[in-house]
């Protein structure tokens, strides 16, 4: 090759990367202002443009590679300024990626805005809510944190969820401002996405513009939350203290609260939700709601798809689970067995209910898996390995095939992404959200046995499947253009 040629590559490669730098600094506030002003969420094959900067919205783009063919922000312009000069549509959830991939592989007998018009027509004249659902979070731990996150970045017009206070335990004084600094940074996730304040007259942390009250009280049933201006609320318990109807209905007894979700799995007949699985299953009239494990949400969207293909006639599920606040960090006395020794220097085993739980979300599997978990030295981020035994043989290629379809195209591609590269670990994995990423590379099929392994952010992930559950609840419901071709 000479010297011309490589200077012909040099620059055409870095002309198109200024090219599409350019469309996405210009397609940023047309963005924002469809989200804010008109609550329409845009997305890239699941993937939220919202709040995004330039190199992430050409990531996404990017991303898109590696799972259903090229895609490029010159691709997706057109569909983005056509909505955006369409005034007629409601709040929805708008997938230009997919969009633009099906324009590209039309007949293009309709130009971009046509196109776009006839996808949208579901949309049109769509009612927007008018109030916003008061969430409150009780305890403001590792998931009551993310939780506040979640809802802050995701506020919007102010239509959907909006967290008015968290409720916790005063400590010390200074006690607010030590919350404030554990909302603003984080070892894992990072930084706060924004600005927070403190306002220590009136006991609130602004995140954002929230004005989010912070309540100091040691039970549940001694806060009247309707003195705080805060009615009809739902309030997520993550300090998983309270699992059963009689503790969790304590907070039912607090003037302002209307329902509760609890952050870990139930006891008794409360319902447990994998939301995209057994979320259906929510009826008004459920005042209380278990959202389950992390490894639960992660294992049993997967499980489900696999059970409703090829059926499973048994199976274990060993998690490999990055360590907790529940272990210690040396050596002490812990009422656990084995839990007691150094979370950041062993790997240690311990028992998990996630298999069990799993019937509680797809009763078809009740009795046919079992499960253990080995505790290991990373502060997040955890892996599924499920090893299952089909009634007849299956090929890998066909398995990875059918959850990549899934992942792309079916009502659970919030709940299971779907990765085919060689060189992915733990970390790159931190701030999926969704409940659990299928590792293509790492499956392995022998005859009817197979072995499946999923990724999962056992916080975030999880968190948004919380998320996800109180939007249901709050009937906070979003269209999605175009709707899902395969049912899971």
């Amino acid at each position: 090759m000479s010297d011309a040629d490589i200077q012909t590559l040099r620059e055409g490669h870095f002309g198109r990367w200024k090219n599409r730098e350019a469309i996405a600094e210009t397609l940023i506030p047309v963005i924002g202002k469809l989200y804010r002003e008109r609550n329409i969420i845009v997305q890239v094959y699941g993937r939220n443009l919202v709040n995004r900067s330039v190199i992430q919205i050409l990531k996404l783009h990017r991303r898109v590679r590696m799972i259903a063919g090229e895609l490029s922000v010159v691709d997706t312009e057109p569909m983005i300024l056509a909505l955006a000069a369409m005034t007629d549509v409601g709040s929805c959830q708008v997938d230009v990626g997919k969009l633009a991939t099906d324009y590209k592989n039309s007949d293009k007998s309709q130009t971009p805005a046509e196109f776009l018009r006839a996808a949208l027509k579901p949309a049109i004249g769509l009612h927007t809510a008018e109030h916003p659902t008061d969430v409150v979070l009780y305890g403001f731990g590792r998931i009551g944190r993310i939780m506040a996150r979640l809802i802050i970045e995701q506020t919007g017009s102010g239509q959907g969820l909006r967290l008015r206070a968290i409720v916790v335990r005063k400590t010390q004084e200074g006690d607010l401002a030590k919350r404030a600094s554990l909302l603003r940074r984080d070892s894992v996730h990072g930084s706060f996405d924004g600005t927070i304040a403190v306002d220590e007259e009136n006991e609130a942390i602004i995140a954002n513009g929230n004005f989010i009250k912070v309540i100091y009280a040691s039970k549940p049933e001694d806060v009247d939350y309707t003195a705080y201006g805060i009615n009809n609320a739902i309030l997520i318990d993550n300090t998983g203290k309270l699992k059963d109807e009689e503790g969790l209905g304590r907070h039912l007894t607090c003037p302002g609260v209307a329902r509760v979700i609890l952050t870990a799995p139930a006891k008794g007949a409360i319902k447990n939700i994998v939301y995209g699985v057994n979320s259906k299953d929510i009826l008004d009239s459920d005042k209380i709601i278990s959202a389950a494990s992390c490894t639960t949400n992660a294992i049993t969207p997967v499980l489900k798809v696999l059970n409703d293909k090829y059926g499973i006639v048994s199976g274990h599920v060993e998690t490999v689970h990055s360590f907790t606040n529940d272990q210690n960090l040396i050596d002490n006395y812990h009422k656990a067995d084995r839990r007691g020794r150094s979370a950041v220097l062993n790997m240690v085993i311990t028992e998990t209910g996630a298999a069990k739980a799993v019937a509680k979300a797809l009763p078809e599997l009740q009795g046919k898996l079992t499960g253990n978990s080995v505790r290991v030295p990373t502060p997040n981020v955890s892996l599924a390995i499920l090893n299952l035994t089909l009634p007849t043989a299956v090929s890998r290629d066909e398995l990875n095939e059918y959850v990549r379809q899934i992942a792309l195209h079916s009502n659970l591609q919030g709940q299971i992404d779907y990765t085919s590269s060689t060189e992915v670990v733990s970390t790159d994995f931190i701030g999926s959200r969704a409940a659990g990423v299928f590792d293509a590379q790492a499956t392995i099929v022998n005859g009817n046995h197979v072995t499946c392994y999923v990724w999962y952010d056992n916080e975030v992930g999880y968190s948004t499947q919380v998320y996800r559950i109180t939007e249901q609840m709050a009937g906070v419901r979003y269209l999605t253009i175009p709707a899902e071709s395969l049912n899971a």
